[in-house]
């Protein structure tokens, strides 16, 4: 492992490119080394987990607007819409931008918390619409999907370890871009001096403001990473032509760093793998069982337990006052603390209730269980008792919790915190969870029978058993996959099912 520091540079002291964050992450790209078989495993295991959420987002009205934008670039030998015929092939970016819509919509795929949010399954849209389009002409196999993966985990995992976006009100996509152009290095074998040109692109293009996760959040939240995948793959088309990014694009004068997060004086410390060390970072990443923000999942399957161990909870008017305490980032993301009036608003869209943990709390506490559909309908977010209990609901941050939270030992970081639940009478119910059931130190880890499960239930009603075991047989396989068996890594669904999407008119 080596540790870069990032920090801002006058320009009259000329930052040779060897010592800029962007190069350091291209020959994280550039280096050969395999991936070990664990790594593979998981490789396959997110690629399930992304055809899963993508399946059940099918017909929601941002994913079939992509989905109808993308139909009108068609190309080939192009790659595929995932849900749509396989013999429809489009441009590899605008295959990129539906399918990444359809996988980030009801914001149920994989994480990683540090000092940045990620959601590291982003990444795969863009790798697998990529190497569908250029495998016949370069001869790409599954196992270069597979490497670029491993990349564009570790690329995204160690700028969130270390650089925190959201603190300046910048959307975590931003190092969403970097990634994909450096996992797309990786995949084409493309030279260190290229992959380079593309993350400065991508990195310029991708960077936004926080404002698409905040207050009224609106479908944009779906396609932010789409869109930075779109741009990614057209940043490393352009550095493949010969054109070059802004330089230094972290370090500069007016850089990134200098003015977009902790200024001229600030220092950043990244630590990225050395030449010829295997890249291990998908694995420290973790998925959801429950379609909802990742610091909300402990607290459902907290709040189901209780379901089941108090009875007397289920009479929610006997319930004087909820009291999460959690960390900083909860209480401030998807908590009270935000000071978002919305998050408490029964007619809030889906995208903000998902980020409201006083509302899923209340539907998990009253339910008992949590549905990617139902516990967002407007019936469920208009109940009576639910509204007056999930007005009676706050959060607190912790300082325990919020220690816990960026812990450097992975056995002691923590995701969620504690309750305390004071009924009518001046009785307390207080309980406490530490990382969701699925976490790799929950209840319940997710290993491949879940993912596989997750996707047989998603899909259901979506793709008949037939395509669904093909489907399946082949994701599993994709270590393995020859150039011509690239093309079956997608799924079609049932005749006439995406015709019951809305239908959309632009520009295309």
């Amino acid at each position: 492992m080596i540790l870069h520091e990032l920090r801002t540079y006058a320009s009259e002291e000329a930052l040779a490119r060897k010592d800029q964050l962007a190069w350091k992450l291209a020959e994280v790209a550039g280096d050969p080394v395999d991936v070990e078989d664990d790594v593979a495993e998981m490789v396959v295991n997110r690629f399930i987990d992304d055809f899963a959420v993508a399946s059940a987002s099918l017909l929601r009205p941002p994913v079939s607007s992509a989905r109808d934008q993308a139909t009108h670039h068609g190309t080939l030998p192009g790659a595929a819409i995932w849900g749509a015929s396989p013999d429809q092939r489009v441009s590899p970016e605008w295959a990129a931008w539906a399918n990444g819509v359809a996988v980030r919509e009801l914001d149920f795929h994989d994480t990683y918390l540090a000092q940045e949010y990620a959601h590291p399954g982003d990444n795969l849209p863009a790798l697998l619409a990529v190497a569908q389009h250029v495998a016949p002409r370069r001869g790409l196999r599954g196992h270069d999907v597979v490497r670029a993966a491993a990349t564009a985990y570790e690329v995204q995992i160690a700028l969130a370890r270390s650089v925190s976006l959201h603190s300046h009100r910048i959307d975590h996509v931003a190092h969403l871009g970097p990634s994909i152009a450096a996992g797309l290095g990786t995949l084409l074998s493309l030279d260190t001096a290229v992959t380079f040109q593309a993350i400065g692109q991508a990195l310029h293009t991708s960077t936004a403001t926080r404002q698409s996760r905040k207050g009224a959040i609106s479908t944009w939240k779906a396609y932010a990473p789409a869109f930075a995948a779109k741009v990614a793959i057209e940043a490393v088309d352009r550095a493949m032509r010969g054109q070059s990014a802004p330089e230094p694009i972290y370090e500069g004068e007016d850089g990134v760093v200098a003015w977009l997060l902790d200024g001229p004086d600030a220092r950043y410390h990244l630590e990225l793998p050395a030449l010829e060390e295997t890249k291990r970072a998908i694995l420290d990443s973790f998925t959801k069982e429950h379609s909802a923000e990742y610091q909300a999942q402990a607290w459902i399957d907290l709040a189901s337990r209780l379901h089941a161990t108090h009875p007397e909870l289920l009479d929610s008017s006997s319930v004087r006052e909820v009291v999460i305490f959690s960390s900083h980032h909860t209480h401030q993301v998807i908590g009270s603390g935000s000071n978002d009036p919305q998050k408490y608003d029964p007619t809030a869209s889906r995208e903000t209730l998902d980020h409201s943990l006083p509302y899923i709390f209340t539907v998990a506490l009253q339910d008992g269980q949590w549905h990617h559909e139902h516990s967002y309908t407007r019936e469920r977010a208009t109940r009576p008792d639910t509204v007056a209990l999930w007005h009676r609901v706050r959060t607190v941050e912790d300082p325990e919790w919020s220690r816990r939270y960026l812990a450097s030992d992975p056995s002691e970081r923590a995701y969620g915190g504690r309750v305390e639940i004071e009924l009518d009478d001046g009785s307390k119910i207080t309980d406490e969870i530490a990382v969701p059931d699925a976490h790799p130190f929950g209840a319940r880890p997710f290993g491949r029978s879940q993912y596989l499960d997750k996707f047989r239930h998603l899909s259901s009603g979506v793709i008949d058993e037939r395509e669904s075991e093909r489907f399946l047989d082949s994701v599993q396989r994709l270590d393995e996959l020859s150039t011509t068996e690239m093309s079956s890594l997608t799924f079609s669904a049932l005749d006439g099912y995406l015709e019951r999407a809305p239908t959309t008119e632009g520009i295309f």
